[in-house]
C-alpha cells in the first residue's frame, strides 16, 4: 500500500491537505511537532476530525540550534520561517524512511504568505531539506511540478488542486464537503513571531550563551528587567505568573517576596548577592506596598532566608530596565 508522512499543524490546510491524500486510498500519518515555541494542542484537536494517526515529536534540541543562526534569517520578529520548515521537512524525511513511506505531504498554499510560501521559497526549502522530490503540497500542485509518486501515478494529479494566495473560501467549501465543521483561524500559534517574547529571546540569546529549556521557559512569564549584562530580574505580573514562576524556581536561584503587603514573586535566575537590593526595589515597586514607604522582602537562597528592608525602584529605573 502507498504510503505517507504528513506535517501536519492542525491548521485548516494541513487538515485539508492529509484528507485529500487519504481519499485516494493511501496510508496517511499526521506528524507534528513540539518545542517551547509552539505545541502539539491544535494538531491533537484536529486529527480527531479525519481519523488519522498522529505522532508527536518534540524537537526542542535541533531547533535551538538552527534559531541561533537560521540560515536564512529571521522575519519580522524572531521567526526563522524557511529554516524551519527545511528543518522540519528533513525531519518529516527521517520518518518518511523509518516508517518505509513514499512521500510527505504539507498544507502548504502557494503564494498565501508571500515571504515564506512564494514558488522560490518552496523550491528553496524542498531543496535544502534533501526530499525535493518527495514533498507534495496537495492544494496547490497542479500549480507546481509534479513530483515522483505523481510521475509514477501513486498519486492522481487530477484530484489535486491549485489553490494560489491569501483567500480561502475554496478551503472552506472544501472543508464542509468533506465534513469538517471545526477548524482553527489561520493565525499561527509560535511564540517567536511575538514581539515581546523575541524581544527577551534576543536579550537571552545577547547576554547567556549557555542557555536550557528552564531559560526559555521563563520568557513566558512576567515582567523582564535586565539590569546589568550578568542579572536578568523577573517580577510576577498576576498570581498565574506568579505560580508558574515558582515551578521553574531552583536553590541556586533568588527569589523575593514582600511579606507585610501583597505583592509579585520576583525571580533572578542564577542570581548573585549584588542582585540582591535592586531585586527587592522591584518587589516592592510592583507590590501594594504605599507610596514612599518601605517594604519587608523575604530573600531565599539556597534554602537559606534573609529579610531585606527596602524601598521602591523608582519608574524611571524601571523603564530602563524593562525588556
Amino acid at each position: 500500500m502507498v504510503k505517507a508522512v504528513a506535517l501536519f499543524s492542525g491548521g485548516l490546510d494541513s487538515v485539508l491537505a492529509a484528507e485529500l491524500i487519504r481519499r485516494q486510498n493511501i496510508d496517511v500519518l499526521c506528524l507534528t511537532f513540539t518545542t517551547p515555541f509552539f505545541n502539539a494542542r491544535k494538531a491533537l484537536e484536529a486529527v480527531c476530525q479525519i481519523n488519522l494517526p498522529l505522532e508527536i515529536q518534540d524537537i526542542t534540541s535541533e531547533y535551538l540550534n538552527m534559531l541561533k543562526s537560521p540560515r536564512y534569517g529571521y522575519g519580522r520578529n524572531m521567526n526563522p520561517c524557511i529554516d524551519c520548515h527545511i528543518l522540519m521537512l528533513k525531519i518529516a524525511g527521517r520518518k518518511m524512511e523509518e516508517t518505509g513511506s513514499d512521500f510527505i505531504i504539507t498544507g502548504e498554499v502557494l503564494g498565501q504568505r508571500p515571504l515564506s510560501q512564494n514558488k522560490q521559497s518552496l523550491y528553496i526549502v524542498a531543496k535544502n531539506s534533501g526530499y525535493q522530490d518527495y514533498i507534495l503540497r496537495p492544494l496547490s500542485s497542479l500549480l507546481l511540478d509534479p513530483i515522483k509518486v505523481e510521475r509514477e501515478n501513486f498519486v492522481d494529479r487530477s484530484q489535486l488542486l491549485s489553490i494560489h494566495g491569501r483567500g480561502r473560501k475554496i478551503q472552506i467549501k472544501l472543508a464542509t464537503n468533506f465534513g469538517i465543521v471545526k477548524y482553527f483561524p489561520p493565525a499561527g500559534g509560535c511564540l517567536l513571531t511575538d514581539p515581546i517574547f523575541s524581544r527577551r529571546l534576543r536579550d537571552l540569546f545577547s547576554h547567556q550563551g549557555d542557555r536550557n529549556i528552564r531559560d526559555i521557559e521563563l520568557l513566558k512569564y512576567g515582567r523582564h528587567f535586565r539590569v546589568s549584562n550578568e542579572c536578568k530580574i523577573i517580577v510576577g505580573r498576576n498570581n498565574a505568573d506568579n505560580e508558574e514562576l515558582k515551578k521553574l524556581a531552583t536553590s541556586d536561584d533568588l527569589t523575593f517576596n514582600t511579606t507585610n503587603f501583597p505583592g509579585p514573586f520576583v525571580l533572578v535566575p542564577y542570581g548573585k548577592e549584588t542582585d540582591k537590593q535592586i531585586a527587592s526595589a522591584l518587589c516592592v515597586r510592583y507590590s501594594d506596598a504605599f507610596a514612599g514607604t518601605k517594604a519587608h522582602v523575604l530573600c531565599l537562597h539556597n534554602n537559606l532566608s534573609e529579610l531585606i528592608i527596602s524601598k521602591a525602584a523608582t519608574k524611571e529605573d524601571c523603564e530602563k530596565w524593562i525588556i
